[in-house]
């Protein structure tokens, strides 16, 4: 239908907000370019440990429908889908469920805490929920204050590896691939708000969903900010039909990538050479031996090692490794002829045919540093210093075998648990890459974990202070969660949830690297340095947030936005205020004691950097603020949390 046509039809509809809904769906759904797919809903979630209320979604189980709770009487429940159709269930026969779109209040409660990191650093977070709501939650906590964003959604293969509302879905299924893109289409654009002006995203993906993930991205983030597309070739099969295959991608994005700087990619090797040198001269060898054994390592990597780097094998008096590079431009340059002379000797030297490959300024600040080699040689040459030279812009594409990954997860769990995990080494290379070593990172289809521990090597390995959040679900796999049901055991009940993945994968894993010890007591390795705090996504009553009966669950939140350092500061009995050395949170529960605690943490060492204000009073909370510096940030709490989600009304 052209668009003059509909405009006429339009006109007719009495009902201006019907008009205004019809127009909007319109605009919508008649692109001529771009990415055009069916957006379904509703998307949702089913929660087996909630209550069935009147006046609550459920998904009735039999079709796995949403419907709305009109009555309960007994053990039977009155439904009514979203046409507005009645019907009657038993009451065993729903659960208790929330589609996206639906005002949640997300609250966070400790499941887990490990602390052998550095107590000022911020600890590591790794939470079981629901991924959409996990990101109303960090909109809340972290706005525009996330450097990078790893994910690796679900490839979307057909071979039952995902869910959409607590459905697997299988290749059969003729709306698959615009359920993921719905799926994503939500996630993402939740995704966008949380990170920095320079923050950057990159996504994981297989060929299934390539093509129409990068036109997502194209509209969510904008053709503009598009950095690259990451080739990752993982290992080939000999069952595949026509090719090897084993091609994994990495979508690369910015928020603005303007204000993203280059991607530096440390050599390898370069490191190894510097240190081959250092050793031989702490051991007491002279130059020339240093250069000997830097010459034969150089040549023990001849294979691996790339041809720009092997050419730096030769050490200076000061153990600097450098190459001898030529200073002869390669294309003529009058202006750049010019004599030079050896400050040592006296002996002058004529430009080159085509001139030098600098200007008179740089050339004499070079000289007076000694990196110009004259020697006795008719052409001086540049001494070029490997630790100048030690990184170089990525290639978009790589080599690495898959199947080590996999192998390194069952030596860490003891057992084979989880198929097809990422490898943690490439992660710290991208995530060295993209973003600073003060990060905070956030995965939120964090599966069994690899990022957190890829972080945590990373920060083990040069001291950053990067921070991971990863979100991950309990789910299972469609040939576990089919066996357990068989078993009776259905979602919700303690069987079922022990195997679910984080429970029986991600903080196993965790808890093994940082701790070096296994679930099961064996040793793995000495641990790494790290903090970790494990949380759960709860789901708070509104009524009981206003009546400030969900401290305990709200708690967590306000650590988050505080910066995740030291402990959650949680309340005994009726004080007026809590805090601790140790976190970054206060916490003000009587305005009154505003000045009591500003001249406490005036005083005392701490490490607070945000202060919480319970109060219902705007004037009070205000009132109260203005006991503390600006050095801490002051927040007043319960009104703003509740307008925080009434923002998230609409589905995203």
């Amino acid at each position: 239908m052209s668009k003059s046509m509909f405009e006429v039809y339009l006109n007719e509809v009495t009902d201006e907000a019907l008009r205004a809904k019809l127009k909007a769906e319109f605009e919508r759904t008649t692109k001529k370019f771009g990415l055009v797919f069916e957006r379904h809903s509703p998307e949702g979630i089913r929660m087996p440990q909630a209550q069935v209320r009147r006046g609550r979604t459920v998904i009735r189980e039999a079709d796995g429908t949403f419907h709305k709770v009109r009555a309960i009487s007994g053990d039977a429940v009155t439904l009514a889908d979203e046409y507005g159709n009645v019907i009657e269930e038993k009451l065993t026969n729903v659960t208790a469920a929330r589609q996206f779109g639906e005002v949640v209040f997300p609250g966070l409660k400790t499941v887990g805490t490990m602390r052998t990191g550095n107590p000022e650093s911020p600890a590591h977070v790794v939470i079981n929920g629901e991924n959409f709501h996990a990101l109303e939650m960090l909109g809340y906590t972290h706005p525009e204050t996330v450097d990078l964003i790893y994910i690796d959604p679900p490839y979307n293969t057909g071979n039952k590896t995902w869910q959409y509302n607590d459905h697997y879905v299988a290749e059969q299924d003729s709306f698959r691939h615009s359920k993921w893109l719905s799926f994503m289409e939500r996630r993402l654009t939740l995704a966008k708000k949380l990170l920095k002006p320079a923050g950057v995203v990159i996504v994981a993906i297989g060929d299934d969903e390539h093509h129409r993930l990068r036109m997502l991205m194209d509209e969510i983030f904008g053709e503009k900010n598009f950095i690259m597309n990451v080739a990752w070739q993982g290992g080939v099969s000999a069952l595949a039909k026509h090719h090897g295959g084993g091609l994994d991608y990495m979508l690369v994005y910015g928020l603005n990538a303007e204000l993203i700087p280059q991607f530096r990619d440390p050599k390898p090797f370069a490191p190894e050479m510097l240190a081959v040198v250092r050793d031989a001269l702490s051991a007491g060898d002279t130059v020339d031996e240093a250069q000997v054994k830097l010459k034969k390592f150089i040549k023990s990597k001849a294979k691996e090692i790339a041809p720009g780097l092997a050419i730096f094998s030769k050490v200076d008096s000061n153990g600097d490794i450098y190459l001898e590079g030529d200073l002869a431009n390669s294309l003529p340059r009058p202006n750049l002829r010019y004599p030079i002379t050896n400050p040592e000797t006296g002996r002058t030297y004529e430009p080159p045919k085509n001139g030098w490959e600098i200007g008179p300024e740089r050339m004499a600040d070079l000289i007076a540093h000694k990196r110009i080699i004259f020697g006795t040689r008719n052409v001086p040459a540049r001494k070029k210093l490997l630790v100048e030279h030690m990184d170089a812009l990525p290639a978009p594409s790589f080599y690495k075998d898959r199947r080590s990954a996999s192998q390194r997860l069952r030596r860490i769990l003891g057992s084979d648990r989880f198929p097809n995990s990422k490898d943690p080494d490439v992660l710290m290379r991208w995530i060295r890459l993209a973003a600073p070593k003060d990060a905070v990172i956030l995965d939120f289809f964090g599966g069994s974990g690899t990022t957190t521990e890829a972080v945590i090597r990373l920060n083990a390995e040069d001291q950053g202070t990067r921070q991971c959040i990863l979100v991950t679900n309990n789910e299972l796999s469609a040939k576990d969660d089919a066996a357990l049901r068989k078993a009776g055991h259905q979602p919700g009940s303690s069987e079922y949830e022990a195997q679910g993945v984080f429970h029986n994968v991600t903080k196993p894993r965790i808890a093994t690297v940082v701790t070096g010890v296994r679930q099961d007591g064996t040793g793995y390795s000495d641990g790494l340095p790290a903090n970790v705090e494990f949380l759960e996504l709860a789901y708070l009553e509104e009524s009981r947030v206003h009546a400030a009966l969900e401290y305990e669950r709200l708690a967590p939140l306000f650590w988050l936005k505080s910066g995740s350092v030291g402990t959650v500061v949680q309340r005994t009995e009726d004080s007026a205020y809590e805090w601790n050395e140790e976190s970054s949170m206060a916490v003000l529960f009587n305005a009154g004691k505003a000045a009591e605690l500003a001249e406490v943490l005036a005083t005392k060492p701490n490490q607070v950097k945000h202060v919480f204000i319970i109060t219902d009073s705007p004037e009070q909370g205000d009132l109260a603020g203005e006991a503390f510096g600006d050095e801490i940030t002051v927040e007043p709490i319960y009104g703003s949390y509740l307008d925080a989600f009434q923002i998230n009304r609409s589905d995203s």
